[in-house]
């Protein structure tokens, strides 16, 4: 069983998750730590409940999601998956830090694809991938359909959705994926949002304005 850990990182407010079970091993999702500050809050959380880091997964290349990706390969050396159709984001990264008045240390390149449908194991625990393109073109959400719960990213937040004037966004492909990935999901499950509160699949398909 899993439980779910999260910090609120950087300038721009962003969720950073961790992800640990009773084996004591850990999955790091989106680290957007931005400073050293920041940065030694997140370790200090792991070395603090004795935990043993097994993957860094991004739900998609957006900045603020990668802040952390190189303290965090730096620090554990643990495999990184990400999908490759967001790497040319990395590529904007910088001129975004400078446009945003931001310092940037380079995020490493994924070790492995993130491809829809497969399914992401650690001792007991699953969480299958599924592509939710829109807010950017290669962004990826992460269910648990034993516990009933997905970490979102940028594509479902309470009461609105993923910005899409970013480059590589596209507003009508986000709501149709969202429709299909993730209000297709029971009405219970909860969705841990990249920014702001958790809320539900049940919620935002009754009271979401864009739907």
């Amino acid at each position: 069983m899993l439980q779910v850990q999260t910090f609120t990182f950087s300038p721009l407010a962003e969720n950073t998750y961790v992800l640990y079970n009773e084996f004591r091993e850990c999955l790091i999702i989106d680290p957007g730590c931005y400073n050293a500050s920041e940065e030694q809050e997140l370790k200090y959380f792991i070395e603090k409940e004795g935990l043993a880091p097994k993957m860094l997964l991004n739900t998609h290349g957006h900045i603020d999601h990668i802040f952390g990706n190189a303290f965090v390969k730096n620090t554990w050396d643990i495999p990184y998956y990400m999908c490759l159709l967001d790497l040319p984001l990395f590529e904007r990264a910088e001129a975004m830090a400078m446009l945003w008045n931001l310092h940037y240390n380079p995020s490493p390149e994924p070790d492995h694809d993130l491809i829809h449908g497969q399914v992401l194991k650690m001792e007991n625990d699953e969480l299958e991938v599924r592509f939710v393109p829109g807010h950017a073109p290669g962004h990826m959400v992460f269910v648990n359909h034993a516990q009933r719960w997905v970490i979102g990213g940028d594509t479902l937040f309470r009461g609105s959705i993923g910005r899409t004037d970013l480059p590589g966004g596209n507003h009508a492909q986000l709501l149709d994926a969202i429709r299909h990935q993730l209000f297709s999901l029971p009405e219970d499950y909860t969705v841990y949002s990249g920014h702001g509160p958790e809320t539900s699949i049940g919620y935002e398909k009754e009271t979401n304005p864009f739907f």
